[in-house]
């Protein structure tokens, strides 16, 4: 019997082996360049508040604001103005605290088939485009795409990810610029403070179904075994980072969709670039763009390829590159 469970077992391991050679040579030859960064003639001007072309600036610019608010938007046009409300209400308030505080919002709408850029665009008519700019992307690019493309379109010193729905408090961002804060003296002006949910956990798992919560469980492992160490909630969509660290990890991002929150963490770490997880207020909206099992299973599929494309050198970090 023991000879028969240690061939088994030995078959076992050559079985495993022999998958994950497989998965590694289809990972390497499936690995497509880093997305062109290239942007289409449009992409390249935005609309003042007179319906005036504009050329948009680049990250590579010298910053002239201190704040900017990046918000990626697919078919929001219903979700879209109660996040604006919010955001603006707090910035403007804040503005008149401080007249030496200045923002920007930057609403990119990820080729959206309804009114998105429309109801954006009111934003632009009612506080100017100094501080509400329209960006709309001829094709969809997905999350992480639409939020590259709004990076490199900013001028802020620091910048802010914040979803189209709302979901974070709005101010919550100064726990995020503490958090960022707490981090000096910065290694190259490169920083990141990462929203997180984590301390909500117990609660959404009394309100998810034993198969949710499993998934959660799976992808939260993956991450950790795959990708990145100590942070325990990378999917929050509100982010903070300095204008070195933005230009550094989204110029190597490959991920354009759901997982790519996990790369950009993955590329910080590469780089040490230092990072503190700060607990927002969340909760959680309709209308969210996931399908719980499908979604899970792209994301858990992307987690493996990230880490056996690094692995195998299919892709390589290096130096941040300009953007046309």
């Amino acid at each position: 019997m023991a000879p028969l469970l240690l061939q088994l077992a030995g078959l076992g391991a050559a079985l495993l082996a022999s998958a994950l050679i497989l998965i590694s040579f289809v990972a390497f030859i499936t690995a497509t360049e880093m997305p062109d960064l290239h942007r289409h003639e449009q992409e390249k001007f935005f609309l003042n508040a007179r319906g005036q072309k504009e050329t948009l600036p680049s990250i590579w610019d010298s910053p002239t604001k201190q704040l900017s608010v990046v918000v990626p938007s697919y078919n929001e046009e219903k979700r879209l103005p109660v996040m604006m409300d919010e955001a603006l209400s707090y910035l403007e308030k804040r503005q008149k605290q401080d007249p030496t505080f200045t923002y920007e919002v930057i609403v990119v709408d990820d080729g959206s088939k309804d009114q998105t850029s429309e109801v954006a665009f009111k934003y632009c008519q009612k506080y100017g485009s100094d501080k509400v700019r329209v960006i709309t992307l001829v094709k969809n690019r997905g999350k992480g795409g639409a939020i590259r493309m709004g990076i490199f379109s900013s001028r802020g010193e620091k910048i802010l990810m914040a979803d189209a729905d709302g979901a974070t408090k709005f101010p919550d961002v100064e726990k995020l610029e503490k958090g960022l804060n707490d981090l000096q003296p910065w290694p190259g002006q490169m920083a990141i403070a990462c929203g997180s949910r984590a301390h909500l956990e117990k609660e959404s798992i009394a309100q998810r179904s034993y198969f949710r919560t499993l998934l959660m469980y799976g992808f939260h492992f993956l991450v950790w075994f795959l990708c990145v160490k100590g942070i325990r909630d990378t999917q929050c969509g509100f982010k903070l980072l300095t204008r070195e660290a933005a230009s550094r990890t989204f110029s190597s991002l490959h991920i354009e969709r759901w997982a790519f929150d996990v790369e950009l963490l993955y590329i910080a770490q590469f780089f040490k670039i230092p990072i503190a997880e700060i607990a927002v207020n969340w909760t959680e909206i309709e209308g969210s763009k996931l399908v719980p099992f499908w979604s899970w299973l792209q994301m858990g599929k992307d987690l493996l390829f990230i880490r056996l494309r690094y692995l195998t050198g299919a892709w390589r970090l290096q130096q941040p590159r300009k953007v046309n």
